[in-house]
């Protein structure tokens, strides 16, 4: 009768020390995974905090853990408001990473944890100041009851058709916002992440930087690690149509290298640049985060001193279009976030749909230039038409052509992680947005209400 309670004690004393080399192991070589996951929460956590002013723990719920991987719901999020400092623990004790506000730079990662470095590294940039913004929405940033629609509004209203997390969703046609809608706990001054929808502002700053000369599309020798490879001969042209030939793994489903760039490395240059030629320049598309970040610092280079290089996006773009909400993040070690992390309100998201609209021109004045935007347009043959040769989508969110939508033939798109969609269509001259956390395995697709306002509207000018 004695041997059951001894094997019971020995149970429990296996279990105990099992949980002792677990929480010894998770304190001392964590798993990347969970680095990576920490590194990730902190990052949202920070960003939605101090850019867009929401609530922590809804953060923490709703935008990193309701929609991921079911370790994200382990992680437990501190915040220091004076320091502008962000953890994240495993279980609230394992795995730390860390963020860190910085201002108008925003949020960075700081995967080593050091804080004195990611300070040093972003001199202090002032805020974005209004632009002239008379060339469009002249009453205000709301809906004109004398422009507005109030059937693509009922359109808008339509849970279906808004899909699933909508945040924001903005119809503006003939330079007038004439629908918009937002979800709850959003509204039109609300910063929102466009994710890879920054990859073609980014774009758009190596096309003003054209108009100064110090950049073109056929340039070479980009980057210093690779003036002794056959690397010094990708053109820039070859980055900007993602067929620059450079290996790079796009897998959020694991640690990859988009994972590992964004929440591992305080360099997220470093990654990328090191990586080896798989394919010749020009001969094949790949997708990749990394090429955007090369970029990035391909043109900060371009521009040359470091502070002018920093008041860059907002002296070029931002302030021009009126752009004042736009928050474009850099990583630790000081360099524009490319591939990611520009935060903006939906208006001027949608603002810079109307930009390009407008072929580059703002209030009469060319800031790309003559045809950038139509390169913008324009397919690349190794992507199957599908990618432009300038950062943006032919292909719509979840594939497929405008024709198979019934959507006139020249919409094109910017396309963001989890439903951040800009919709370009110049034959209506229409701008739509739509934005939300609405992940791609929920199958939805902005292609459809696209289609009933478009349909709306021509009816209504048909009448």
């Amino acid at each position: 009768m004695r041997v059951v309670p001894r094997i019971f004690k020995g149970l429990a004393l296996l279990v105990i020390l099992v949980a002792i080399g677990a929480a010894a192991w998770l304190s001392i070589a964590p798993p990347e995974l969970l680095k990576v996951g920490n590194g990730y929460a902190a990052k949202i956590v920070c960003s939605n905090v101090f850019i867009a002013g929401r609530d922590p723990d809804t953060v923490l719920h709703d935008d990193v853990q309701a929609p991921g991987n079911p370790l994200l719901r382990l992680m437990r999020v501190e915040i220091d408001h004076d320091s502008g400092r962000v953890t994240s623990r495993f279980m609230g004790l394992f795995a730390p990473s860390y963020a860190l506000y910085r201002g108008a730079l925003g949020c960075a990662s700081v995967p080593d944890g050091d804080f004195d470095a990611a300070a040093k590294a972003a001199p202090l940039v002032p805020a974005a100041q209004a632009g002239e913004n008379d060339a469009v929405w002249p009453d205000g940033e709301s809906v004109d009851p004398a422009t507005g629609n109030a059937k693509v509004a009922d359109l808008l209203a339509d849970a279906k058709l808004a899909g699933p997390a909508m945040r924001a969703m903005v119809v503006v046609q003939d330079g007038r916002i004439i629908a918009e809608s937002y979800g709850p706990g959003f509204n039109a001054d609300t910063p929102l992440v466009g994710w890879s929808m920054t990859k073609t502002v980014n774009a758009a700053l190596i096309g003003r930087l054209m108009l100064s000369g110090k950049i073109s599309f056929d340039d070479t020798h980009l980057l210093p690690q690779w003036a002794h490879d056959p690397r010094r001969d990708i053109k820039l042209s070859d980055l900007l149509g993602m067929e620059s030939g450079l290996a790079f793994n796009e897998d959020y489903g694991a640690v990859a290298d988009v994972t590992r760039m964004l929440y591992l490395d305080p360099d997220m240059v470093s990654l990328p640049a090191g990586a080896p030629l798989v394919a010749a320049p020009g001969t094949n598309f790949h997708y990749s985060s990394g090429t955007a970040m090369l970029l990035s610092r391909i043109w900060m280079d371009k521009v040359g001193d470091p502070q002018a290089a920093f008041d860059y996006p907002r002296d070029a773009l931002f302030s021009p279009l009126g752009m004042t909400s736009a928050v474009f993040e850099a990583d630790e070690r000081g360099t524009f976030t490319g591939s990611s992390y520009l935060y903006a309100t939906a208006h001027d998201w949608v603002r810079f749909g109307q930009f390009l609209l407008q072929d580059g021109v703002w209030n009469g004045q060319r800031l790309l230039p003559e045809g950038f935007v139509a390169m913008m347009r324009t397919p690349t043959a190794s992507s199957g038409g599908q990618y432009t040769q300038g950062q943006a989508w032919l292909a719509g969110p979840g594939g497929g052509t405008s024709a198979e939508f019934g959507l006139p033939p020249d919409t094109f798109w910017l396309q963001g992680h989890d439903g951040q969609t800009v919709a370009i269509v110049p034959s209506a001259n229409l701008v739509f947005v739509r934005m939300g956390l609405t992940p791609s395995w929920l199958r939805y697709r902005p292609q459809i209400v696209l289609k009933e306002i478009l349909n709306t509207l021509q009816s209504a000018k048909a009448g």
